[in-house]
């Protein structure tokens, strides 16, 4: 199984993400993890900070000769913005009964991890809290994800997102589960400072983050994730931890603000009949292709057992059923606001305006991203665990035994 751990504060020296089970000889070099902590960073209604860092990834462990060993991969992302930042974060005892410098934060934000945390760890400033409930852990993630989404990539599945909806402004009809032009939605995406497929739309976008801005404000949104190229039978119905999209909602729910998880047509299928909800089946004796991988690995020819809709999105049972995964996940504003809202010192308990941080007006095109590294980790976990192997080119060779066994069922 795959599994991985994170460790760093925002301002601190640097993140850290260790992962182990990421099966050897997969080639693997420094720009596919930069090209993704790139897409991470840009977007429309960032803050000051993705002006100070440009994150890289530092490869400790686990790779040499651009092939991975098998064995634990480190990667270390440093925080340019550290130097501002080495007395206030520093990890040394300051002696004189002192344990911090700076002036400590003791307005806790609505919203935010601030006061639950000081709570839970017994913090008298809130800033012991902040640094490792931001977003900034995320770029860690994105870079677990993209090792990920490398992997994948050798079989033909593809991880993508799209924005659909920011601040109340949406695209005119949900991007339906069942369209066979998603890469071509996703290519428009990536073309989009917001992220948005649609252009119009996309300016429209803009103006309300603008709003936002102006109001010292901040802007939420919805964005979807789509894997295509996923054969059937990932993940299982047999434990309540190893369903599919059970595991999926976790961690796109894992991701800082999100606060609701769909899964192919999600709550729309509260006000539909069963008629018009579940997807009918279908075979055909053609011959189709069922994913693409590097070169000629993997044009698998299965039987077509297939649906002409996807209100499932792609998981039946815990399962993925063949089809297109399709996810949706909604972000609150982020809750720093620039006009910020009351709250209580909790040294003073004297109602005060909750601290000011710097911040993002609107970060739905960011996590995004953050959503495709989530969901390309959990895809590329039960794709090993179903599979098999200790390196790539023998999980190769269990996958084409399925694909055969498909092909004949």
């Amino acid at each position: 199984m795959l599994r991985y751990l994170t460790a760093g504060e925002s301002h601190g020296k640097c993140l850290t993400a260790i992962m182990e089970g990421v099966p050897a000889r997969l080639d693997l070099a420094h720009d596919d993890i930069d090209r993704e902590l790139s897409r991470r960073q840009i977007g429309y209604g960032r803050g000051g900070r993705m002006a100070i860092e440009k994150d890289e990834v530092e490869i400790t462990s686990g790779i040499r000769f651009g092939r991975t060993l098998g064995s634990p991969i480190n990667m270390i992302i440093k925080n340019r913005d550290w130097e501002n930042w080495k007395e206030i974060m520093n990890i040394e005892a300051m002696g004189n009964g002192q344990w911090a410098m700076g002036e400590e934060v003791t307005k806790p934000r609505p919203g935010h991890a601030d006061l639950t945390g000081a709570l839970k760890y017994g913090h008298d400033d809130i800033r012991n809290i902040l640094e490792r409930s931001s977003a900034r852990e995320t770029a860690a993630r994105v870079a677990v994800g993209a090792v990920c989404k490398r992997f994948l990539d050798e079989f033909g599945i593809k991880v993508m997102s799209w924005v659909v909806e920011i601040g109340g402004v949406e695209v005119s009809s949900k991007l339906k589960a069942q369209s066979s032009k998603l890469e071509e939605i996703f290519f428009n995406a990536e073309a989009s400072d917001v992220r948005c497929p649609d252009k119009a739309i996309s300016e429209k976008m803009r103006k309300a983050i603008d709003r936002a801005r102006k109001n010292g404000d901040s802007i939420g949104g919805i964005f979807e994730v789509a894997v295509t190229g996923v054969p059937p039978g990932l993940g299982s119905h047999v434990q309540w931890d190893r369903k599919l999209d059970g595991n999926l909602a976790r961690a796109l729910m894992s991701i800082q603000a999100i606060k609701g998880i769909e899964v192919g047509m999600g709550f729309g299928v509260a006000a539909n009949l069963g008629s018009k909800v579940h997807d009918e089946i279908f075979y055909t004796k053609g011959q189709g292709t069922r994913g693409r991988g590097q070169g000629k690995d993997f044009w698998p020819v299965v039987p077509r057992f297939y649906r002409e809709t996807n209100n499932a999105g792609g998981i039946e049972g815990g399962m993925s059923n063949g089809e297109p995964i399709i996810l949706r996940a909604a972000m609150k504003p982020i809750p720093t606001l620039y006009k910020p809202l009351r709250s209580i010192d909790i040294k003073t308990k004297k109602p005060f305006q909750a601290t000011v941080e710097r911040s993002d007006i609107c970060a739905v095109p960011a996590a995004s991203v953050i959503g495709e590294a989530v969901v390309a980790f959990e895809i590329a976990n039960v794709f090993i665990d179903k599979f098999g192997g200790d390196f790539v080119d023998e999980i190769k060779r269990n996958y084409r035994g399925y694909l055969e066994y498909l092909r004949k069922f």
